[in-house]
């Protein structure tokens, strides 16, 4: 079959299961693979097997076994293998960053984190403060648990300053929103660090200074939004998990004795998500200056090498994360780290399905399509189209994760491109901002914020639509700027 028709059928049913038949995405991404590995052809296959034997990833007895059955039969082999080489190499991460986000919230250490900011902002810059704990809560905490625990600080200080409700709204949106899409070991930048085989802490680097200057400028966009529209504080109070906590809290100020004993310092809170930031950050450095000549290996650089694994480093910050159990619910703690999985195991499912879908989409022919079809665009340009193809994508479906692991397997062999004039972390960061427009009807996140917020679904299409759209062209903007200036990082 044409690889062109293949992969549209494939994208036709992800969209058509998705918002046709509700089907969840896990069973969704998992059906559009075996599509694919049935249908790709012999052909194919034999091009597979060639690649892999090259690479070593495959013995020729192997490839032979593949070669003598058709594509059909070894189709559901072919995704099991490619779900489980998904699943081992991000599943830890996914699994640890999990646990880590739930203490940070059941322990109230994310509202520390947040009050400390207000106290050093104050009202007048709440939005920068807003967007700031959002953008750091974000890189452990999925975007729809960050949004529960700032709604209410929005709806305190709307209280407080009698306007600009929807900025402060907006300001949760432009922090939390982009680091989830951005910056790893959020599902959505992890897989595609993966898949475009990418340092982790370069793309955690790379999102977090993209990311950064993206959520500043879109709090102008933000503010002109604030100035057209106008949303009321209405009656009902948003039923989130941490709302009361967190609304409590800043109505404090976070002074009182009562508040102080009941919540840990910002050192305490801040290490879960700084201590592994820091360790592979420092491997990184360390492994960049050993290939360059500038260290020799010895006893300290293997130890620090060891402690900037990605899997050491996130279970380290676990380490940090659970000596905050003490200040969780009692009747929560013993159950912290089991409900913790519960969440991971989803997202595992669903991103290791992608993966396979991916691997499938590769194994057919579609980073050799890809690569014919763009052959003479210029670089920055091929940012565009990873921007417009997972925008294209997110905007239909709704799921800014399916929409990033899909536009990941389609772009996957540009990242190995020799032509590609700058690092694949921009391409990386081109399909994270595609993953931002458009937040409508489709988009769960965009009925949570409207709903939490109290907002009728006309002014969620007023306010958050458009504010996604100017993320995501920020982020494109940022993504290709950082691309002229330090093309090799």
């Amino acid at each position: 079959m044409n690889i062109w028709l293949l992969v549209s059928l494939a994208v036709a049913v992800v969209l058509g299961c998705i918002l046709v038949f509700r089907l969840h995405a896990f069973l969704t991404l998992m059906l559009a693979g075996l599509l694919v590995a049935a249908l790709m052809g012999d052909a194919a296959v034999n091009r597979y097997t060639e690649v892999q034997v090259a690479k070593n990833e495959m013995t020729t007895q192997q490839a032979e076994k593949l070669r003598s059955e058709s594509a059909l039969v070894t189709a559901p082999a072919r995704l099991a293998a490619a779900f489980g080489a998904t699943a081992g190499g991000i599943g830890i991460l996914i699994a640890l960053a999990s646990i880590i986000g739930q203490c940070l919230l059941e322990s109230r250490a994310a509202a520390v984190i947040v009050d400390r900011l207000l106290q050093l902002t104050g009202p007048k810059r709440a939005p920068e403060a807003l967007a700031a704990s959002s953008f750091v809560l974000g890189i452990p905490v999925f975007f729809d648990t960050v949004f529960y625990l700032m709604v209410p600080l929005a709806r305190s200080l709307r209280q407080r300053v009698g306007k600009d409700y929807v900025l402060f709204i907006l300001a949760i949106l432009a922090g939390g929103s982009i680091a989830h899409s951005l910056v790893p070991p959020t599902p959505g930048p992890l897989y595609v660090a993966s898949e475009l085989n990418i340092n982790v802490a370069t793309m955690m680097l790379a999102g977090i200074a993209i990311g950064g200057c993206s959520s500043i400028t879109s709090l102008g966009i933000a503010r002109v939004i604030n100035r057209m529209v106008e949303v009321p504080l209405r009656d009902e109070e948003p039923q989130g998990k941490t709302a009361g906590d967190a609304t409590n809290s800043l109505s404090s100020g976070g002074t009182t004795d009562e508040s102080a004993a009941a919540r840990p310092s910002l050192v305490r809170s801040l290490c879960p998500i700084v201590v592994p930031v820091v360790l592979i950050a420092a491997a990184s450095i360390v492994d960049y200056a050993i290939d360059g000549g500038r260290l020799t290996r010895s006893g300290w650089t293997d130890l620090v090498l060891a402690f900037g694994n990605k899997n050491v480093a996130l279970a380290v910050g676990v380490a940090f994360a659970l000596s905050l159990r003490s200040y969780c619910p009692i009747d929560k703690r013993d159950s912290l780290i089991s409900r913790s999985l519960a969440s991971a195991g989803n997202i595992i499912l669903i991103t290791a399905a992608g993966g396979a879908f991916g691997a499938m989409l590769r194994q057919a022919g579609i980073g050799e399509a890809v690569g014919s079809l763009a052959q003479g665009v210029p670089g920055l340009l091929l940012l565009v189209l990873a921007f417009v193809l997972t925008a294209s994508i997110r905007t239909l479906q709704g799921s800014a994760t399916v929409a990033m692991i899909t536009a990941a397997g389609v772009l996957q062999g540009f990242a190995n491109a020799e032509s590609l004039p700058f690092h694949p972390v921009y391409l990386a960061m081109a399909i994270g901002a595609g993953s931002k427009p458009v937040s409508w009807m489709t988009d769960s996140a965009f009925w949570i914020m409207t709903r939490m917020s109290g907002m009728t679904e006309s002014e969620g299409l007023r306010v958050i639509s458009p504010m996604s759209i100017g993320l995501g062209l920020s982020a494109l903007f940022f993504t290709m700027l950082f691309a002229t200036i330090f093309p090799g990082i």
